[in-house]
Formats: structure tokens, sequence, C-alpha cells
């Protein structure tokens, strides 16, 4: 399995960015998907989780503004980043798991500035 996620950038405070994380290769309908974020000198994070019942679960930052989902192929996953902070400057990893082993894509960098 394959994850690229790509649609990071420079963004003001306030404002939205959208990143997506397509998956390729060995797909299977059951799965876990998940975006996670690591800033300089801080651990990686938990941002969010969408489970291929369409459950998600949020990282306790970003609460009511960011939101996952996914398409209905169940192969590209996305991001709504709203109401951007200076905090949530970091890069950002997607990762995917099914039949218990779990895929890490390449991270994408998000820059907030204020």
């Amino acid at each position: 399995v394959q994850l690229q996620a790509f649609g990071g950038g420079l963004v003001q405070a306030g404002g939205s960015l959208r990143l997506s994380c397509a998956a390729s290769g060995s797909i299977v309908t059951i799965y876990v998907m998940g975006w996670y974020r690591q800033a300089p000198g801080k651990e990686r994070e938990l941002v969010a989780t969408i489970t291929s019942s369409t459950s998600t679960n949020y990282g306790d930052s970003v609460k009511g503004r960011f939101t996952v989902s996914r398409d209905n192929a169940k192969t590209t996953m996305y991001l709504q980043m709203d109401s951007l902070k200076p905090e949530d400057t970091a890069i950002y990893y997607c990762n995917r798991w099914q039949r218990n082993r779990y895929y890490w894509g390449q991270g994408t960098k998000v820059t907030v500035s204020s």
C-alpha cells in the first residue's frame, strides 16, 4: 500500500487549507485512515481518523475546526482545516491501517503565519 499526501502550504492565521491523502496498491474495504502531525521539537500527535464505515475521531486541539472525510471509492482521505492557528504549523502525515498493518505516507508541511 502506498500513500501520498499533498495540499500543504503557507497560510495566514484564520485561513483554510485542504489536505488530501491518496492510497494505492493492495487496497481493502475494511480500514482506518488517519492524519497525524508533528511540530518541531514535539511528538507526533493525532489529528483525525476515519474508518471504512465513516466513523470519525478528532484530537482535542482540532475539534470544531478540522473535518476529515473520504471519497466514495474509499481510496482518498481529506482533511479540511479551517480557522487555522500558528500552533497548527507542523508536518502532517497520513496513515492507513488494514489487515493488521500500518502504512505511512510522506508528510506534507503546513505553515500558519500569525
